[in-house]
């Protein structure tokens, strides 16, 4: 007897390509459906089904046998009960390469599957529709599931498809002469997949329910809640692969781009749209995705120029102006023209012809957008290597953010502003700032925020001016914001990102004639810091909030 070094039986046949002889349909989105159910007919293969499923092809004509017929039973418990029984699952999990099993079904009455189409039971879509309890669980699907996974672990011998949009190649196999082991093992990936987000999104509906119970029986009140977020014990993020990418950060490494799904997805750079250009880079998305974090920081229209993940420039529409976000373009492209050459744009407001023709004329990598003006994207479709990009319309920011290290995530809430008026600052030198000025302050103060940390940004009317990032010392980051404002920071506002813990990078600031400062405050040394000011004659504010970003 010949040796089996991967510990097979005796029995034991290879299959690759398996024939599709019977297949058991059971899906609650009926998309594409009945035309996977009459290719199937043509071929002759043998269509059995469930419930609503069965009702659809019924009523269409499509010859299909019932679930009931097979098992003896009836559907029973309002649908809890169809599938689970042996004659169904036998069926399912027979491997066909073995002998003994091939004769065990023939000995139980049992036929084997070689296809089975199954979607669950829409429990996300059920959540989101701001159903609540029994409606909800009635939502949770055990068959489904149970069919899912028992047929993607006989992937050997069955094909099991989660998502209509592969029925167009399980209807080129069958007319191919069935499903491959390469493509059913595929397919069992998805499956698995699918069912783990599901149960994911499971366990996230009764974190939340059990979090809320917690909560009262604690007697927490609204504003307890809003300190205490209520980080779940465990989680799992739920997402879909939406392209492989050339390369990562650098040409050595592989990387790709998910789609976040599921319950709580939010939408944005993963599900925007792309009309032109060369495809999306790892660095493309980072710096896009910052860009988008900048402009849409405002409630006015605004543009940010992110390089490397820092901006070149962020800057309002001035409303006096024929084209407010072409104007808000024009200012953000002033703040450093030499650093925005191959930057990436993003703007809050749909792009216009004034503003496209700006974009035009300079070697730009990515441009995002809410929309265009029909000519606007005509102009910068001529630009074949600008990759243009409008934004889904429900465009939103994640509530929690993810950031790995070694061995872990570390989660935290967005950094969402509290303090966005001057209302709450306090004055600690000079003079009460002038509107113009105070506009300017909280202008800045805002645009800070986008600045990796030290951060300083200086301003003047609705736009940066300089801005100093990424520095190991506040100092040096005063020093390179001064240096790229040059003239332009005599007259202007500045902003910190956070407390100054010495008077000597104000002292920058004051001998290049910043005429006003935010900040703040809580350094050890404020009182030096106010010195300094009080000294200078300029007006300086605290905030009581830092707005670090690493």
């Amino acid at each position: 007897m010949a040796a089996h070094n991967d510990h097979r039986p005796a029995d034991y046949r290879h299959r690759d390509r398996v024939e599709i002889q019977r297949a058991l349909l059971s899906v609650s989105d009926k998309t594409g459906l009945l035309e996977l159910a009459q290719a199937l007919q043509a071929a002759n293969v043998d269509i059995v089904s469930t419930g609503g499923t069965f009702k659809a092809l019924s009523e269409a004509g499509i010859p299909v046998t019932e679930v009931s017929q097979i098992t003896g039973f009836p559907e029973s418990l309002d649908g809890r009960v169809k599938t689970l029984h042996p004659s169904i699952h036998g069926g399912l999990l027979a491997d066909m390469r073995l002998i003994a099993h091939e004769n065990q079904l023939a000995e139980l009455g049992i036929e084997a599957f070689q296809l089975v189409v199954v979607n669950l039971y829409p429990f996300v879509q059920t959540v989101q529709s701001g159903a609540k309890g029994d409606a909800v669980v009635e939502q949770i699907d055990i068959g489904g599931p149970a069919m899912v996974r028992a047929s993607a672990k006989n992937h050997a011998n069955v094909a099991i498809v989660v998502d209509p949009s592969k029925y167009g190649e399980i209807i080129a196999a069958v007319e191919n002469g069935g499903t491959t082991l390469s493509q059913r093992r595929e397919l069992a990936f998805a499956a698995f997949s699918h069912t783990a987000r599901y149960d994911a999104a499971v366990a996230g509906w009764f974190a939340k329910e059990l979090e809320t119970e917690w909560k009262k029986a604690a007697g927490q009140t609204a504003d307890t809640e809003s300190k205490n977020p209520g980080f779940p014990a465990d989680f799992a993020v739920s997402a879909e692969l939406a392209n492989v990418l050339r390369y990562g950060e650098n040409s050595h490494q592989a990387a790709a781009v998910y789609r976040s799904i599921g319950e709580g997805a939010v939408a944005g750079i993963a599900q925007a749209r792309q009309f032109g250009g060369k495809d999306m880079s790892y660095n493309n998305y980072v710096d896009a995705d910052a860009a988008l974090r900048a402009a849409y920081d405002f409630d006015v229209p605004a543009v940010a120029i992110i390089k490397h993940a820092n901006p070149c420039g962020i800057a309002v529409g001035d409303a006096n102006t024929p084209d407010v976000i072409a104007d808000a373009h024009a200012k953000a492209h002033m703040c450093d023209p030499v650093s925005a050459f191959g930057g990436v744009i993003a703007s809050n407001r749909p792009v216009t012809v004034t503003m496209a023709k700006q974009v035009a004329s300079i070697f730009t990598e990515v441009i995002i957008a809410p929309s265009y003006e029909i000519e606007a994207l005509q102009i910068l479709l001529e630009k074949k290597n600008l990759r243009v990009l409008e934004l889904p319309a429900n465009y939103s920011r994640e509530a929690l953010e993810y950031k790995q290290i070694s061995g872990g995530v570390l989660v935290q809430q967005s950094d969402e502003f509290s303090n966005f008026s001057s209302a709450g600052w306090k004055l600690v030198t000079g003079t009460k700032a002038d509107p113009a000025t105070l506009a300017d302050l909280e202008f800045a103060w805002r645009a800070c925020r986008a600045v990796k940390s030290n951060g300083i940004l200086l301003a003047r009317e609705g736009a940066s001016v300089g801005v100093g990032m990424g520095q190991v010392n506040r100092v040096d980051s005063c020093r390179l914001a001064v240096e790229r404002a040059s003239s332009r920071s005599r007259g202007s506002v500045a902003a910190s990102d956070a407390f100054f813990p010495f008077a000597d990078g104000l002292q920058i600031l004051i001998d290049a004639g910043v005429k006003a400062v935010v900040q703040p405050g809580g350094s050890v040394r404020d009182e030096e810091v106010i010195a300094a000011a009080e000294a200078a004659g300029i007006t300086m504010y605290f905030t009581g909030e830092r707005h670090f970003f690493h």
